[in-house]
C-alpha cells in the first residue's frame, strides 16, 4: 500500500466509540457497504489527501485504503456521489450531536467554545446561493456560508454546519447554543463563546446574557468610538504584560471600563486594547465582570486558533473545491472533514511534541507511508517505511496491540518498521 501510515488512525475509531456512533447513525447503506465502512471511505480519501474523487486512477487500486474502509479496495468515483445523494442534512446533524457526547465523556471540552464563519466557494452557476465574502479569494462570490465551533485546547471541532443564510446568520449563535444543550444531556460545561464582531448582533449579545452564558467578541470601531478613546486622558490606561504563543509576552496599554450598547439591557464591559501592533485600537466587550483583564485578552486571541483550523481545512481537505451547489452534499463533505480533523487531532494529541502542529504536517511527517500489510492468525501486520518519524509511530501504536477490531474480524493491528526505505 501506498497509504500504510492513515492505519495508524484506526486504533482511534474504535478507542473513542466512533465507530458505535456511525453504527448507531442513520446514514445508508447498501447490501456489500455498510455504513460504517461507506463512512470510513470518505475518511480514508479526506485522511490521504485526496483532492477529487474523479482523481480514482490515484487510489482506486490501493489494497491498505481498502483495508481502513473494510472493504477490499475503495469503490471508483460514481459511487461516492451515488451515496451523497442519499444524505439528509439531519444525518449530518445526528452524527455530530453522537460525536459531541463522545467528546464530551472523554474530556475533550472545555468551558469555551471559539466561533467564526467560513465560506465555502462555488465555481459553477451557482445564481441560486448567495454572495459571501472570502479573505483568501479577497472577494464576495457565490458560495456556501459555513459556521464551525471549535475547542481553544484541543482543537476538536464540536460543530458545523454550511446551511445558512444571511437572514439568520446573526442567530447562528442561539443555534449552535441550543444544539449544545440538546445534545449536552442537562451538563453546563459550556461558560463562555468568543467569536468576532460580525458573527452576531448587540441583540444576541443580550439574549445570551439572559441565559447566562459568557460571551467575549470585539466591537466595531467607529470614528467616533476611535476619536473618544484617543482623547481619553493617560492615567485612563494602564500598562499589562500578556502572554504571547511560544511564552513569550508583550506589553499592552488597556482601558477596562463598562459602557450601554443599542439593543443591549444593563452596561457591558468593554476592554480596549493599544500597543498590539495595530494603527486603530481593539475593543473586547464581554459580559464576564469578574476576570482579570489579561486573562480576557488571551481568552480572545486564542480565538484564531479556530481560524487557522478553518484555513488548515481549506489547504488540507480542500474546502474550497467542492463539486456540487447542492448544499446537502456539501454539508456531507464538510461533515467528513470535520470528523477526519478530528481523528487528526487526537492522534497528535498522545504525541505531545507534535500536538501543535497543523494537519497537513501531520499528514507530511506521520502519516503518509508506504507499507506492506500481512493478514494472518487473527493478526494485521503492518510494516511501514523507514521515515524519520518512524519510532515516534511505533511507540504510540504499540500502546494498541492488545486492541482488537470488531470490524476487521477481531484482528490485533500491529505496526513495525520495514528494513528498507
Amino acid at each position: 500500500t501506498a497509504s500504510g501510515g492513515i492505519l495508524c488512525l484506526l486504533p482511534f475509531i474504535e478507542k473513542y466509540d466512533i465507530r458505535k456512533a456511525i453504527e448507531k447513525s442513520d446514514y445508508p447503506e447498501t447490501k456489500t457497504i455498510n455504513k460504517l465502512s461507506s463512512i470510513l471511505c470518505f475518511v480514508a480519501l479526506k485522511a490521504s489527501n485526496i483532492s477529487r474523487y474523479t482523481a480514482d486512477d490515484l487510489w482506486y487500486t490501493d489494497r491498505g485504503l481498502g483495508l481502513f474502509a473494510n472493504v477490499n479496495v475503495l469503490p471508483k468515483a460514481s459511487w461516492y456521489t451515488s451515496y451523497s445523494h442519499r444524505v439528509t442534512s439531519q444525518m449530518n446533524r445526528s452524527l455530530l450531536q453522537s460525536l459531541h457526547k463522545i467528546w464530551l465523556d472523554n474530556d475533550l471540552l472545555g468551558d469555551t467554545s471559539n466561533l467564526d464563519f467560513t465560506t465555502i466557494p462555488y465555481w459553477g452557476d451557482g445564481e441560486h446561493l448567495e454572495n459571501n465574502w472570502s479573505g483568501k479569494r479577497g472577494k464576495a462570490l457565490p458560495s456556501m456560508l459555513a459556521v464551525l465551533a471549535q475547542d481553544p485546547d484541543t482543537g476538536i471541532i464540536d460543530y458545523g454546519d454550511v446551511n445558512l443564510r444571511h437572514e439568520n446568520q446573526s442567530a447562528v449563535v442561539l443555534e449552535y447554543l441550543d444544539s449544545y444543550e440538546q445534545s449536552n444531556h442537562g451538563r453546563k460545561e459550556l461558560r463562555y463563546l468568543v467569536f468576532d464582531s460580525k458573527f452576531t448582533n448587540y441583540e444576541n449579545l443580550n439574549k445570551l446574557n439572559k441565559e447566562d452564558v459568557r460571551f467575549v467578541t470585539i466591537r466595531r470601531r467607529g470614528k467616533n468610538i476611535v476619536e473618544r478613546l484617543n482623547n481619553l486622558p493617560k492615567n485612563s490606561w494602564k500598562n499589562l504584560r500578556v502572554q504571547m504563543a511560544g511564552n513569550k509576552k508583550r506589553t499592552i496599554k488597556v482601558c477596562d471600563e463598562q459602557t450601554p450598547l443599542r439593543g443591549y439591557e444593563g452596561k457591558i464591559r468593554q476592554i480596549s486594547i493599544t500597543g498590539h501592533g495595530k494603527i486603530k485600537p481593539a475593543i473586547i466587550i464581554t459580559n464576564e465582570m469578574e476576570m482579570k483583564v489579561e486573562n480576557l485578552v488571551r481568552k480572545y486571541t486564542r480565538r484564531w486558533i479556530v481560524e487557522k483550523g478553518i484555513s488548515e481545512q481549506i489547504d488540507f481537505s480542500h474546502l474550497n473545491r467542492v463539486s456540487s451547489s447542492m448544499v446537502i452534499k456539501v454539508d456531507f463533505d464538510f461533515t467528513m472533514t470535520i470528523l477526519t480533523h478530528n481523528l487528526f487531532r487526537l492522534f497528535a494529541r498522545e504525541m505531545p511534541r507534535y500536538s501543535h502542529l497543523s494537519d497537513n504536517s501531520i499528514y507530511q511527517k506521520f502519516l503518509h507511508n508506504m507499507g506492506d500489510i500481512n493478514i494472518k492468525d487473527n493478526r494485521i501486520v503492518v510494516k511501514l517505511l523507514k521515515k524519520r518519524q518512524l519510532p515516534a509511530i511505533l511507540e504510540l501504536t504499540a500502546n494498541y496491540n492488545n486492541l482488537k477490531f470488531p470490524w476487521l474480524n477481531n484482528c490485533n493491528l500491529l505496526f513495525e518498521g520495514a528494513s528498507n526505505s
